[in-house]
């Protein structure tokens, strides 16, 4: 995936997405404007078929403004039919490209630092991306508004001077004293935002961990938690419903004195004789018609608020970090070997180890801080300030992605399993022949769990692998790992929820399985199955390493036997 600048503001992700679609838009703009303009002549023909066909009993003057009229319509409504598709078509699609601009961002293959919950993104993914593309219709609807104004005004104007520039004054002046409400309306629109985003997010959370929320009793703390966060944003959601109520209300009334005093001059000037009966309907036709223009220019200003406070949501996401530091240096040789030397960061303390050809190192680890550090080190999710990791002589911050996942694979402890079927699951892209796909189901036991379901390998599996329990998940990621087949894998306590015959089971069969393709395995457990078939351990305590050999040779350690024996 090509490493893009994205935009680094709000205002820029906007002008950005204008710029992406500015032919289509161009266009769509063009006839948005025409539809607009279009209706604004409507009041004034009909004027025209009062004063030239009806007023002076003219037939043929009559005949020729209908149809004018059937032709004003026919244009007003093909422009806005396809101006509005164009426009459509063009914020669905901006939408979208920011949804996958989103997306690409999380699943990078050097991922991405955020601390937002899964459900946080989604909506970022979402909702905000809708809106920010609501600036295309929100732009259109400004400049056809205008442009209705300007038309509005241009005709008053010859009709009488003091109309005209009560509406050339008027409606600025309606708009102006309109932003008052608007940035208390952006304020609440953006705090709704983020409150409506958090809760969604803590609610994907609590509904992904609800089995073990249940095994610690958690329910009721967790209830709490997602009811404050839900009733702020209910708050919020109120609040911004308020808010758009004031700015409709001033709308509508400042508006309504503007259109009442026009109405009233109008009809003053008409009952003098200084204008026409048909130059009096058509007035009055466009005062009651301006409301619209005068009520969208009054709001938009709140909608692009809303849309901007998305944009600069989205905007800086795009710019939280990688995880993965990334160079342009592939490791030596063909069978390149992982190197952790004198590695000080905390857990860690000046931690060594060398992986061999083919072997299957076990590590065990007296505590799971120092685990976890571990494995975010070999991972490459976490630097290092003293000390060196390298791949085949390398530093791993220094080799391409291509590369690094073409030798070394880590599996953490907690995996991600996604919706689909258990075939998809272990071999999504269907690489394996039948008899590999055969091997890998043996060696990690999971050959147990298809023989469970009437569908087998086609049984169906939710997302995060809920429909699957604990030990059938823990199977499947260690299958999915040995599908990949991977030079050197690295796997975080892949037993752990599975019984102790079936952990003997997998034990040997992923020395098999890995020891006849002769690729090298790390393996962080404490499990005296899995131990029991490693060619090397390590006893790594207080972030070192400090006893090294066979497990039958270490056993007689007292520290080492009260670790793999707890």
């Amino acid at each position: 995936m090509p490493e893009t600048s994205p935009p680094s503001t709000g205002l820029r992700l906007i002008a950005r997405s204008l710029r992406r679609h500015r032919r289509r838009l161009s266009l769509g703009f063009s006839l948005i404007m025409v539809w607009q303009m279009c209706e604004t002549l409507v009041p004034v023909l009909i004027g025209v078929i009062v004063d030239r066909g009806i007023a002076r009993e003219d037939g043929s003057a009559f005949l020729l403004s209908l149809l004018g009229f059937a032709v004003l319509f026919a244009v007003l409504s093909n422009s806005y039919r396809f101006g509005g598709r164009l426009v459509v078509r063009s914020l669905e699609d901006e939408a979208h490209l920011l949804r996958t601009e989103v997306a690409g961002h999380v699943l990078h293959p050097r991922g991405a630092r955020t601390s937002m919950l899964p459900g946080e993104t989604l909506s970022v993914a979402t909702s905000d991306a809708e809106l920010v593309s609501q600036v295309m219709w929100q732009l259109a609807f400004a400049v056809s508004s205008m442009a209705s104004v300007l038309v509005v005004a241009v005709y008053v104007l010859q009709v009488d001077l003091q109309l005209g520039l009560m509406i050339l004054i008027g409606v600025p002046a309606v708009v102006i004293l309109i932003q008052v409400v608007t940035p208390l309306v952006a304020r609440r629109t953006h705090r709704q935002q983020q409150s409506t985003a958090r809760t969604s997010g803590l609610a994907g959370d609590l509904v992904q961990g609800l089995r073990p929320l249940k095994g610690i009793g958690g329910e009721d703390a967790a209830l709490r938690r997602y009811r404050a966060s839900s009733q702020a944003a209910r708050h919020d959601t109120i609040g911004v419903a308020r808010s758009w109520g004031y700015l409709l209300g001033m709308t509508t009334g400042l508006s309504g004195i503007l259109l009442a005093l026009v109405t009233l001059v109008a009809g003053t000037l008409a009952l003098d004789g200084q204008i026409t009966l048909g130059q009096l309907i058509a007035l009055v036709g466009l005062t009651q018609f301006l409301a619209e223009p005068i009520s969208a220019l009054g709001d938009i200003s709140a909608q692009f608020a809303a849309s901007r406070a998305s944009a600069g949501r989205i905007a800086d996401f795009l710019a939280t970090p990688r995880i993965v530091p990334v160079g342009d240096r592939v490791p030596h040789g063909d069978r390149p070997q992982l190197r952790v030397d004198a590695v000080g960061d905390a857990p860690l303390d000046g931690l060594s180890f060398a992986t061999r050809d083919g072997e299957l190192l076990a590590i065990t680890i007296d505590d799971p801080t120092t685990s976890d550090a571990l494995v975010h080190l070999l991972a490459g999710t976490a630097g290092t300030a003293t000390g060196s990791v390298t791949l085949g002589d390398v530093p791993l911050a220094e080799l391409t992605i291509e590369s690094r996942r073409e030798n070394l694979l880590v599996s953490p402890h907690h995996t991600e399993i996604f919706e689909g079927t258990l075939r998809s699951a272990i071999d999504p892209d269907d690489d394996l022949t039948p008899a590999e796909l055969d091997e890998v189901l043996a060696a990690s036991a999971v050959d147990d769990v298809v023989a469970l379901h009437p569908d087998g390998l086609d049984r169906p599996v939710r997302a995060g692998g809920s429909s699957l329990s604990g030990g059938q998940r823990q199977r499947v990621a260690l299958a999915r790992a040995l599908a990949a087949a991977p030079p050197l894998l690295v796997l975080q306590d892949p037993t752990s929820a599975v019984d102790g015959v079936t952990e003997h089971a997998i034990a040997a069969g992923l020395r098999d399985v890995r020891g006849r393709r002769g690729h090298t395995t790390v393996v962080i457990t404490s499990s005296p199955a899995m131990l029991q078939q490693a060619d090397r351990v390590l006893f790594v305590q207080d972030g070192r390493v400090v006893a090294e050999g066979p497990h039958g040779q270490l056993i007689g350690d007292p520290s080492y036997r009260e670790a793999v024996l707890r």
